[in-house]
């Protein structure tokens, strides 16, 4: 016959394992964020302010839903990032994370001038048409 206390002893050992083995992948994710981020902010401060033609290709929208239960009500929250797609004379495309309301007045095929830096949008200046 098998002990049962064995698998109790067992599950004492296992569990506190399991536990500090995720709480290591968690902090390490918000970690490896930070440095990631804390990077690529380095990297946007390094590189020069560019001001070049381009036209407003695409735009779109990156939504994430959270939800949560709180004395029995139901609560969620809603996140909404703006990405706009700007052409340059070369043919090259890049995407930048914009603010909403530089997305709610950007539209697809406006011509202009794009300032950027790195991976950093600073501002799309309408051409004046008459």
């Amino acid at each position: 016959m098998s002990d049962p206390f064995f698998m109790d002893d067992m599950m004492f050992n296992i569990v506190p394992v399991f536990i500090v083995i995720i709480f290591i992948i968690v902090i390490g994710g918000f970690i490896f964020s930070a440095v990631k981020g804390i990077g690529q902010w380095k990297s946007n401060e390094q590189s020069p302010k560019l001001s070049v033609p381009a036209v407003v290709k695409s735009k779109r929208t990156d939504i994430s839903r959270r939800g949560n239960m709180h004395n029995d009500h139901h609560h969620s929250h809603t996140h909404t990032k703006y990405f706009v797609t700007f052409e340059f004379e070369s043919g090259d495309r890049s995407e930048f994370h914009v603010s909403g309301k530089e997305y709610g007045l950007l539209s697809e095929g406006d011509i202009g001038t794009l300032t950027f830096q790195g991976t950093r949008y600073l501002e799309f200046e309408r051409d004046m048409q008459g």
